[in-house]
């Protein structure tokens, strides 16, 4: 049999190949894989044997801080854990629900037998009128006068990143100005959406309250006309909202720089049980006659998490405006996710829009409000009875909605997960939507080994 026989143009085209292709089995004299040789069809042909991938370049995102949380509540098997993680109501037996108000609008939906076809990009028009309703209140100035341009999206997720999109490409020499801290998505959002963003202070861990004075330090001194990002109620992760009247000294400072406020409402209605209560704050910056982006999601006070259901809001100065805008939005959302899904809208309409599920659901959301609360309260008064040192544990009950802000540090959370099983957020911050009564006095022992025993 004859060798093969090495030539100047051969060891160039293995040369070639290894750059290519990369090394595998060794050819004795290039060192690289050449493949194998097959019969096809009488003509010889070398199949390139390919062991890189073109995605060797893509590393390992790291873990998602919250949801992570689950993971590793899920992989715990000790009777005692709990997970305080996930921002998601549970009942008293720490199980997940759905509000029968829900029921009976998803029962309608099928009586009625409606199709499942596109929406339009803005989404379903009950649906829209519904929310900007409950938001602003259906007899707001705004609404009459066609100033509210209002797009369904994807949640509160998908409002944020859609008008930060609009931001990037309308206001591109603006900055975002986000709470410290915040939710842990806000960052990412603006992130992706290449809108620069900068940090106004928030919480006072001296006091575990409100840091106001910082606050207003910083929105002064942002640059002028840039976005304010506010929690329209139960900010997320601290549970501190300031009072009515730091609310009217947030909307004078707003006012004197120009800055465009721009409300996430997460919780309406879920934070104190009523949703004119908690829709305070920006009915005040409407009030005031300032322009304002709404974030809205209905994935906790209707408990539709997975239904992804919310809106952008925009209230503009003129109907002509509101008209630009919501053409400009819709442009935005057609190549992101071309239109929204249907059923969670027609759940929020249905419930709305009947005056006696409407009523069934402001019952049913002050009765969750309501169990929070209780929980809160008990953890207070178990804190307050088992610490000996005198420590005060008042600002449990400042604070307000799911969430609260225990103070504890990085150290100290690892602390509550590796000894006590109790599974949180590395910032301290714990879900009392996930806590019940009988378990508020394991979680106080808990709360004060790791606050006083660890450094």
């Amino acid at each position: 049999m004859a060798s093969a026989v090495s030539t100047p143009a051969a060891s160039a085209v293995a040369a070639a190949r290894c750059k290519v292709f990369g090394g595998g089995r060794k050819d004795g004299m290039t060192g690289c894989r050449v493949g194998v040789a097959r019969k096809n069809l009488g003509r010889v042909v070398m199949a390139l044997a390919v062991d890189t991938s073109r995605f060797e370049g893509v590393p390992m995102a790291p873990p998602d801080p919250i949801l992570g949380v689950s993971e590793a509540f899920k992989a715990d098997t000790s009777d005692l854990k709990l997970n305080l993680g996930v921002g998601a109501y549970r009942t008293e037996e720490l199980q997940p629900a759905v509000l029968n108000v829900v029921k009976k609008a998803e029962n309608l939906m099928l009586e009625k037998g409606e199709f499942k076809e596109y929406l339009p990009i803005e989404g379903l028009a009950a649906f829209n009128k519904a929310t900007a309703d409950l938001l602003l209140g259906a007899d707001n100035p705004a609404i009459k006068q066609g100033r509210v341009a209002t797009l369904q999206s994807l949640s509160g997720t998908g409002s944020l990143r859609l008008a930060a999109a609009f931001i990037q490409r309308y206001f591109p020499d603006a900055k975002v100005l986000i709470s410290s801290p915040t939710w842990g998505n806000h960052k990412n959002i603006f992130n992706d959406a290449r809108v620069p963003w900068s940090e106004y202070r928030y919480y006072d861990p001296k006091t575990v309250g409100l840091d106001f004075e910082g606050m207003i330090a910083d929105i002064q001194a942002a640059p002028e006309g840039s976005f304010v990002l506010l929690h329209g109620c139960a900010h997320n992760p601290t549970g501190i909202d300031p009072t009515p009247q730091q609310w009217e000294r947030l909307a004078d400072v707003i006012q004197e720089k120009n800055h465009m406020p721009f409300f996430d409402v997460a919780y309406q209605g879920f934070a104190s049980g009523s949703l004119d209560e908690d829709a305070y704050s920006v009915r005040l910056f409407v009030e005031r006659g300032l322009e304002v982006f709404v974030a809205q999601s209905y994935s906790k006070n209707l408990g539709l998490y997975a239904e992804r259901i919310g809106a952008i809001n925009v209230i503009c100065s003129a109907p002509e405006v509101a008209d630009r805008v919501k053409s400009q939005l819709k442009r935005l959302a057609r190549p992101m996710y071309s239109n929204p899904p249907v059923h969670g809208a027609k759940i929020v309409a249905n419930v709305v829009g009947d005056p006696t599920m409407f009523s069934e659901w402001k019952e049913e959301m002050a009765q969750m409000a309501g169990r929070i609360k209780n929980v809160r309260q008990k953890l207070y008064d178990s804190l307050s009875a088992k610490d000996q040192t005198g420590k005060d544990w008042s600002f449990i009950l400042s604070q307000i909605g799911m969430f609260s802000y225990t103070g504890l540090n990085r150290t100290q959370s690892d602390n509550m997960t590796d000894k006590w099983h109790i599974y949180m957020t590395k910032d301290g911050r714990i879900s009392l939507a996930g806590l019940n009564l009988a378990k508020c006095e394991y979680l106080a022992d808990a709360i004060i080994d790791s606050f006083h025993n660890v450094n």
